[in-house]
């Protein structure tokens, strides 16, 4: 692949780790560097991952830089041995691996990692990811470390804490006929419900979150873990498997679904005077709100909300304030003081979202919760200070923060949360994947909630901070990590697929607001003057806001989201590969892909419509819009 292309694409230069399937028998893996995923038994996904990870003291993910794979293929069998490395500061850890698989459905996975000097991590060791469609809501055998065994079942609504603990073994049913059992030997297991971050997954890691963290791993003293799948069974039908690559992908537009939520753009102070200058561009994007971002503990006080309010009324769009309350006095005294503020400033705002300063980080279940006012007091005060303003509360983090502190609805008008999908992978198949997961969010916030109104955003690639570390991860190098706000991506037609697909997983959810993004910046639709993919995904998601929605499904949905009504449809690709759509009713098509990205500037490319014909071809992280025959 040439830079040029791998730019277009992704926004980086960096190869993309190449993946290969390992076959014996009905046994069938994806060897992903040393790790495995898509463990498929049958064709049917049996487990998503099993994975060796460390992670540092802020819970980014060390990259293991492989100096030896030895593969052994056939005979109804593979093998696969490795040695890796990784460092963290002066210390190095090397890590061995082997990986045995048979066509009985036995998978062995054996890992041994020996440090030179002490070495400091969060954790070290395998991390087995369960994938969540079809199994959420499932029985499942527990086996913990005592020997003692209870039957229970996977998470059907999001669990703020650890369902299952001190496990040793998991067995699971995907289909009828088919039994998994996952064995893990080498230390103490225990799973999160990885949906909290919009992972695909249920993880079981090893070391329990209640023992403290970082911890030091010993020079020159093993640490030795495993994991066994066996596997057994066949599937009642033989229609499980993955959908041949290259078939043409279906649309069928269903049942009526809410209407397409307004889309919103973020400003942070320092981002206010560069949105500001490109006016035009903000209107031309179609976003009609503005969530604007005020944190007195990071300097923010009355230049900053007047830069917002000539925002505001030049821009001619309602906004909500993210006011971050600091906690250093009385919720009381910090809100009148904001409502001064906000009156000298000039600021007209239509909402105030407010949340205090010790919730932008996370507290672990089983963990004490810093000193904070009461739900009540915030609340309370701010409606008091600003009577007249709608008042969100949740988390200006992620979900994962709201599940486990849930303010009361009573005293709020709407809830609203964050996603980031690169807090555990920053792979591109990990972060497309995390658009499986929010229709889960979805489902979980409206069991908690009800029907109060709801918002989700600015939700980004790139995170905008890290609740569960002192720091984000710097990106000088332009590369796919966890825990960076600096994500190359979102300079690419992948940005642009994702946001599409984001909002086509939640369309379903009846929310009020989403923003994906701001206008500028490294959160932004556009960069150097240059429209940005993300640019036209945002214009193309706004110019149907407030529209009636249909349930749209497509026929592979880990290839192409779709979301629209019986008048335009919008499409994504959401892979590296080239797809097909059959069209069906809809008659002409305007595309963004790898073929004409010559025309990025021109802010009304995706309103430039062409015959769309019986099938649609839609390259790499292409979008597409496609109007009804009926409208042609």
């Amino acid at each position: 692949m040439t830079d040029q292309r791998s730019l277009a694409l992704w926004g980086t230069s960096e190869p993309v780790s190449e993946s290969r399937v390992l076959r014996a028998g009905p046994l069938a893996v994806e060897l992903d560097g040393g790790n495995l995923r898509a463990v498929r038994w049958h064709g049917l996904e049996a487990i998503r991952a099993i994975q060796f990870l460390v992670r540092d003291e802020n819970w980014g993910t060390l990259a293991l830089e492989t100096e030896r794979l030895d593969i052994e293929e056939g005979d109804g069998q593979f093998s696969v041995t490795t040695e890796a490395r990784c460092r963290n500061g002066d210390a190095t850890l090397l890590v061995r691996t082997s990986i045995t698989g048979s066509a009985e459905g036995k998978l062995v996975f054996d890992a041994e990692a020996i440090p030179d000097h002490t070495f400091i991590t969060n954790r070290c060791g395998f991390c087995i990811l369960h994938p969540i469609v079809g199994v959420s809501g499932a029985p499942a055998r527990v086996e913990h470390v005592d020997g003692s065994v209870r039957e229970a079942r996977f998470p059907a609504i999001i669990e703020p804490a650890q369902p299952f603990m001190d496990l040793r073994a998991i067995t699971h049913w995907p289909a009828p006929g088919i039994e998994v059992r996952c064995l893990m030997e080498g230390d103490t297991f225990e799973m999160e419900d990885q949906r909290n971050w919009s992972d695909a997954s249920y993880k079981t890691y090893v070391r329990p979150l209640a023992l403290p963290w970082p911890y030091l791993l010993e020079a020159n003293v093993p640490v030795r873990q495993r994991v066994t799948l066996a596997i057994s069974g066949a599937p009642a039908s033989q229609s499980t498997g993955p959908r041949s690559e290259g078939e043409a992908i279906d649309v069928e537009i269903g049942e009526p679904i809410a209407p397409m939520p307004e889309m919103a753009v973020a400003v942070i102070p320092d981002e206010c005077a560069a949105t500001l200058a490109e006016l035009d561009l903000l209107a031309a994007s179609r976003a009609s709100r503005l969530i604007l971002h005020f944190n007195p503990l990071e300097g923010h006080g009355t230049a900053e909300l007047a830069a917002y309010a000539e925002l505001q009324q030049k821009a001619d769009l309602p906004a909500t304030l993210e006011f971050v309350l600091p906690c250093r006095q009385s919720a009381e005294r910090e809100c009148s003081e904001l409502a001064a503020l906000l009156d000298k400033a000039g600021l007209s705002l239509a909402e105030l979202a407010i949340s205090p300063a010790p919730d932008l980080k996370s507290t672990p279940p089983g963990s004490i919760w810093p000193d904070c006012p009461s739900f009540e007091e915030i609340y309370g005060a701010a409606r008091k200070a600003l009577p007249e303003l709608r008042l969100g509360g949740g988390m200006f983090s992620y979900f994962t923060e709201l599940n486990r502190k849930r303010p009361p609805a009573e005293f709020i008008d709407f809830i609203t949360h964050t996603t980031a999908p690169i807090v555990h992978a920053a792979d591109d198949r990990s972060v497309m994947e995390t658009l499986e997961a929010l229709p889960f969010i979805i489902a979980s916030v409206r069991a908690i909630y009800g029907d109060k109104p709801y918002r989700i955003g600015p939700s980004t690639i790139g995170m905008r901070h890290n609740p569960y570390g002192a720091r984000l991860n710097e990106n000088p190098g332009r590369r796919r990590i966890t825990m960076s706000s600096d994500d190359p991506r979102q300079q690419g037609l992948f940005a642009a697929a994702w946001m599409v697909g984001y909002a086509a997983s939640i369309a379903s959810g009846g929310l009020e607001v989403l923003c994906l993004g701001a206008l500028t910046g490294r959160f932004g639709v556009l960069a150097d003057n240059t429209l940005l993919p993300a640019f036209h995904a945002l214009r193309t998601l706004g110019s149907i806001s407030g529209e009636p929605l249909r349930k749209v499904r497509t026929s592979n949905p880990s290839v192409a989201l779709a979301l629209g009504n019986d008048r335009h449809l919008l499409v994504a690709n959401i892979t590296d590969r080239p797809i097909s759509l059959r069209t069906g009713a809809f008659a002409d098509a305007a595309v963004l892909d790898e073929s004409n990205l010559a025309s990025i500037d021109d802010a009304a490319l995706l309103d430039k419509e062409r015959p769309a014909g019986s099938e649609l071809r839609l390259g790499a992280y292409g979008i597409a819009v496609l109007k009804s025959a009926k409208l042609a």
